[in-house]
């Protein structure tokens, strides 16, 4: 069964890697390219270098024509859900209906109170993210919104125009949470994300999903599995063997992340020679 494959580079990188791997994913035939959504750079130095994720998206939907687009994933505790609507809709046009609309409910203490962002407790965020999940749909398919939750208010709002994907981009909900996150993700998602679960919790939590599915009334077949598999942690040799040990528990998609640090193009090379072979894994 062929897989599908997607690249992503990070933070502290220069533009031009960043066009690199955008253009090499395009011409070599990945089905994704990825960047990431964080205001101050991850890991002990804050001050290393991190692009804005949505400019960075309307670049890849410029610079390439084949490949789908996304960032995995956009914080929701960045943007109030209509800004990110009107953000995801305008990449959607650009890239002629080529964007993966990737969200999470944002975790980094650090960025937030750097910013004065409200980045609350677990529930505040999960509650959150599900409200802004409700608000996107209905701004992407209605002609108005009305919507008055705890953390949203809009009263006949309108976003014109509508993306170009209907009814709307196919969402990823990004997280392994098995109560909040897995329910969100059988109620809303078109693409489920882990980023660091192995195979057998994979499956403990698909069967969770499953569960999530059945009390919503949906086919769990209809959400796609999705992992990252970093190259900091893994050769590149090794992945053909773990891309079949999560197929073989029902991903179907992949994400391949590459280090940011020094010249990215011996990895990119050793990933596209590897396709073929991720493709056929499992």
């Amino acid at each position: 069964m062929s897989r599908r494959i997607g690249l992503k580079l990070t933070q502290d990188a220069p533009v031009a890697d960043f066009e690199q791997v955008w253009r090499t994913a395009d011409d070599a035939g990945f089905d994704h390219v990825w960047v990431m959504d964080h205001l101050a750079s991850l890991g002990p130095d804050p001050a290393r270098p991190v692009f804005d994720a949505w400019a960075m998206q309307a670049a890849m939907a410029a610079l390439t024509t084949r490949v789908r687009i996304g960032c995995m994933v956009s914080g929701n505790s960045y943007r109030h859900p209509g800004m990110l609507a009107k953000l995801a809709t305008t990449v959607d046009h650009l890239s002629g209906g080529r964007l993966e609309l990737g969200i999470g409910a944002g975790w980094n203490e650090r960025e937030h109170s750097m910013y004065g962002l409200d980045l609350g407790d677990v529930r505040t965020r999960m509650d959150r993210l599900e409200e802004a999940l409700v608000v996107l749909r209905s701004l992407w398919t209605q002609p108005t919104t009305t919507f008055h939750g705890e953390h949203y208010r809009l009263t006949d709002a309108v976003a014109e125009p509508k993306p170009v994907q209907r009814p709307h981009p196919p969402i990823w909900i990004g997280g392994s949470g098995p109560r909040r996150t897995l329910r969100m993700v059988a109620r809303y998602a078109d693409a489920w994300n882990d980023t660091s679960s192995s195979p057998e919790r994979i499956r403990e939590l698909g069967d969770v999903l499953a569960r999530h599915c059945e009390d919503v009334g949906r086919d769990p077949a209809e959400i796609r599995r999705t992992v990252q598999l970093r190259l900091r942690e893994h050769d590149v040799a090794d992945l053909p063997a773990l891309v079949g040990a999560y197929a073989a528990v029902g991903v179907s998609e992949f994400v391949v992340v590459l280090p940011s640090e020094g010249d990215v193009r011996p990895h990119l090379d050793a990933v596209v020679d590897a396709l073929p072979r991720l493709r056929s894994a499992g």
